[in-house]
């Protein structure tokens, strides 16, 4: 049986290390230039140092150019890609297709990541993308259990699915937060999300509290719980899924860290002894209930959600 490769987004260069000895394959870096709603900003000396950290432990590192890119950027795409290229770079994620092909030109050998957020939902549109450069698919959030099975079964790229943590439920290029505090009369600066933790939208009649932030972006609005599915991995390691993604948005580094060890844990567990994954299954789900803010209760998302047509 593959065992399924641990990616995690770290939310800086000094996690890097601690997050590799507690049990991750892969790291999702980048900057917010280029990268959406990632848990840290790396700049390129950063990208830099943890692609040789990363590699010196044995595991690989992505980085995230899955922005949307209007006119006034598509001329920087070839030189930062000709940058990871020569920085080692184990891939490259995209959405936008002006960066497919920027790396032609630039980095023709450069593994892509096909990541749109919300529309790899079926697996023609993944093999799609896959014959025009991509390796692998990263699928949709809003996907059940079944239909992940179903892509992976006739999928011929990479299938990632993320397995843990905030889901993005609404973006906007527009600066709404910045808008809103001028139209109150309000000079207030909106800071980086590194240090804007604390920012929520309160829906009185769901008793919700959605995280907000701000970025070069625009404005991301987050889901009020945080998927957890530790319990409930076995049908997607026996389909085959390549790989299983932790979420660090918003996360704090030891948060991440205990995190990653409990799925390590699981992952390893099923892959040595199904039986005795079942039987610890609902121990790690109640240690990963315990790690939780008491404001960010955990759900299993759409994973078990029924798809109405």
């Amino acid at each position: 049986m593959k065992k399924p490769e641990l990616l995690v987004t770290p939310t800086s260069l000094s996690d890097i290390e601690p997050l590799a000895h507690a049990g991750a394959d892969a790291f999702v870096i980048g900057e917010q230039k280029y990268g959406l709603r990632l848990a840290g900003e790396f700049t390129q000396e950063e990208v830099k140092a943890a692609l040789d950290t990363a590699h010196g432990l044995g595991k690989k590192v992505y980085v995230a150019m899955n922005a949307i890119f209007h006119n006034d950027k598509v001329a920087d795409l070839e030189e930062y890609i000709s940058f990871l290229k020569d920085a080692g770079a184990d891939a490259v994620l995209f959405g936008d297709p002006a960066v497919l092909m920027a790396a032609r030109t630039a980095a023709p050998d450069m593994k892509l990541h096909w990541n749109t957020e919300t529309t790899a939902t079926n697996w023609y549109t993944c093999n799609y993308w896959g014959r025009k450069g991509a390796a692998r698919a990263v699928l949709a959030r809003e996907l059940s259990m079944d239909s992940i099975v179903e892509i992976k079964e006739n999928a011929e790229v990479e299938i990632e699915v993320q397995v843990h943590g905030m889901t993005c439920m609404f973006q906007s290029k527009r600066s709404l937060l910045g808008n809103y505090f001028e139209y109150q009369g309000k000079v207030m600066e909106v800071e980086n999300r590194r240090q804007q933790k604390n920012m929520f939208l309160h829906d009185q009649e769901r008793h919700n509290k959605y995280p907000i932030f701000e970025d070069e972006n625009g404005t991301h609005i987050m889901s009020p719980n945080d998927m957890c599915i530790i319990d409930e991995l076995g049908e997607m390691i026996e389909a085959g899924v390549d790989s299983f993604k932790i979420d660090g948005v918003l996360k704090s580094s030891q948060y991440l860290v205990q995190i990653t060890k409990l799925y390590r844990k699981a992952i390893d567990l099923f892959v040595q002894d199904e039986d005795l994954y079942e039987e610890q299954k609902d121990g790690l789900l109640e240690e990963a209930k315990q790690l939780q803010p008491e404001n960010r209760p955990l759900d299993t998302g759409f994973f078990f959600k029924e798809t109405v047509y």
